[in-house]
């Protein structure tokens, strides 16, 4: 985020500059707003472009095996362009590589479910999903798993049988 308002600063003094030389090459004739206006459109711009593109920018650095299972998409009176194209600001997705299963309990999946947002600190969750009763349960402390790898004691969520997280775990 730091960085990025760095970079709005830098975008803003640097068509500051051009419109300047620009100013200076055509005998001063640009009347005395084009300055601030330009600079403050260049660093819109530049702000909107980057709420646009963080979502293809992030996927584009995401390893192999993570698959998105639901996107939040953002709109906002103070944004109203959101309104005409909303921008996804936040997602969840689960690491397909690093899925784990018992051969005691098939049905039961244990899966990273990874959420991602556009200010936020990524964060990591272990998900176990039944695939044949259609439910799932976060992995949290107090959780035991009996002598042959079943959850004990999980507090089991319904999922509906098209859940993106079924549909990504169990097929």
């Amino acid at each position: 985020m730091f960085l990025e308002l760095i970079a709005t600063f830098v975008i803003g003094f640097g068509v500051a500059g051009l419109i300047l030389i620009v100013n200076a090459m055509t005998g001063r004739r640009l009347p005395g707003a084009v300055l601030p206006v330009g600079a403050g459109l260049a660093m819109i711009g530049f702000t909107i472009w980057s709420e646009y593109n963080w979502y293809p920018r992030t996927l584009a650095q995401l390893p192999e095996g993570i698959e998105i299972i639901s996107t939040n998409e953002s709109q906002a009176v103070y944004r109203p362009w959101t309104y005409v194209t909303p921008f996804v600001d936040r997602f969840a997705a689960v690491d397909k590589a690093r899925i784990r299963r018992n051969e005691n309990v098939p049905e039961q999946v244990m899966v990273p479910v990874v959420f991602m947002g556009r200010w936020a600190p990524g964060a990591e969750i272990p998900v176990v999903v039944d695939c044949v009763e259609s439910r799932r349960a976060d992995l949290a402390d107090g959780i035991e798993f009996d002598e042959v790898g079943a959850l004990v004691n999980a507090d089991w969520i319904a999922v509906e049988a098209d859940d993106p997280l079924l549909e990504a775990v169990c097929t």
